[in-house]
This record gives C-alpha cells, sequence and structure tokens, in this order.
C-alpha cells in the first residue's frame, strides 16, 4: 500500500541527496520514478534537482498553480510509474499537498516529498505544514549547528553576514544567504 512520506530538516542535511539516491535505488531495480521540484528553485537549472556533492536529476518541474494529481496521472498513464519524488516540497500549496494525498490514495502511488520545515523567521512553510499534518511517514533528516548541537533552524544572513529578521518568506540561496543553527543559536541570532 502506497504511503505520502515527509523528509524534513534544516539546510544541509542532505534533503536532495536523499531523494536522488531513493529515486536511483527504484531504476536500479527496472521501477520508474517522477522526479519533480518547484520552478521557483532554479539554482542548478530549471528542471533539475542537484545536490552539493555533485550528483543531479532532471526533473519535471511544477509551480504554485499546477493541480499535481493531473500531472502525475498523465505521466502514469504515459509509463506506469512506482513512485513520485518531489524536492522543495515546502514550496508547495495547500490544495498540492492534498493532491499527493490522491495520487498515494487513488492512484497506489507512494510519494516522497523532502524539504525545509520552517523558515528564517522560524515559520512553517504552507507545503511543510500541510505535510506534517496530513504525511503517513514524517522523517527528520538531521545535520549539526556550527556548536555541535542538532540544527533545527536556518538563519538568512544579509550580504555583510548580519542575521535577517524580516522579508519575504522565500528567498532563492544556498551555503551563502542561509546557515543551519540549533535553536538556541537561532534564538540568539534572530528572536533576542
Amino acid at each position: 500500500m502506497a504511503q505520502l512520506y515527509f523528509y524534513y530538516s534544516a539546510m544541509n542535511a542532505g534533503k536532495s541527496t536523499s531523494l536522488l539516491q531513493s529515486s536511483y535505488n527504484y531504476r536500479e531495480r527496472g521501477m520508474n520514478t517522477l522526479v519533480m521540484t518547484a520552478s521557483i528553485d532554479d539554482r542548478y537549472g530549471l528542471g533539475k534537482v542537484a545536490s552539493r556533492i555533485g550528483i543531479q536529476s532532471d526533473a519535471q518541474v511544477f509551480g504554485a498553480n499546477d493541480n499535481l494529481l493531473d500531472m502525475i496521472a498523465t505521466a502514469h498513464a504515459a509509463t506506469p510509474l512506482h513512485c513520485v519524488l518531489i524536492d522543495e516540497s515546502q514550496f508547495l500549496a495547500k490544495d498540492q499537498v492534498r493532491q499527493l494525498t490522491a495520487v498515494v490514495d487513488k492512484l497506489d502511488i507512494p510519494v516522497l516529498c523532502y524539504g525545509l520545515r520552517t523558515d528564517f523567521q522560524g515559520e512553517l512553510f504552507s507545503g511543510s505544514q500541510y505535510l506534517l499534518a496530513w504525511a503517513d511517514k514524517l522523517v527528520e533528516l538531521k545535520t549539526i549547528c556550527y556548536c555541535g548541537r542538532k540544527a533545527n533552524m536556518v538563519v538568512r544572513r544579509d550580504s555583510q553576514g548580519n542575521p535577517v529578521r524580516e522579508g519575504a518568506q522565500v528567498a532563492i540561496g544556498g551555503n551563502e544567504s542561509y546557515e543551519s543553527v540549533c535553536r538556541k543559536h537561532f534564538q540568539e541570532l534572530v528572536w533576542d
């Protein structure tokens, strides 16, 4: 029986690496996967899922208004799918998370979502909020703060390296813009 999975973490925990490894494992066994990613994140090129360790895959992109159930059903009709893997799942809309539950429950295809839990202000992303509420399985991928504790928060930094406390929830960037930290250091840098 298919299930909806949400693999979440702060940045630099290996979410994209884990997604790519999972897709590889399915394909190595002769099974078909559909890798998808948010169109808003084009750091590695539109339609690419890439890991900082150098591996990557082509991906179908989705926008905020796309119907994922329809997109996946169309792909499944062309080539039967054994798994759907979604990178940057924090950017999913509420309706899209609901559509993914239908992929699992009606099409019987496992869906593995990978994304951030919270933004640079410690607030849930919409996609993460509904994945936390509706996923069958929640898996935290861990990374560490510079102090050695588990990092579960993300600090956005400006071009001078100062913590950013306000602004748009979404600003695409990598290590030059974001740092994963423990809650104690997040509180010192952002909340205090």
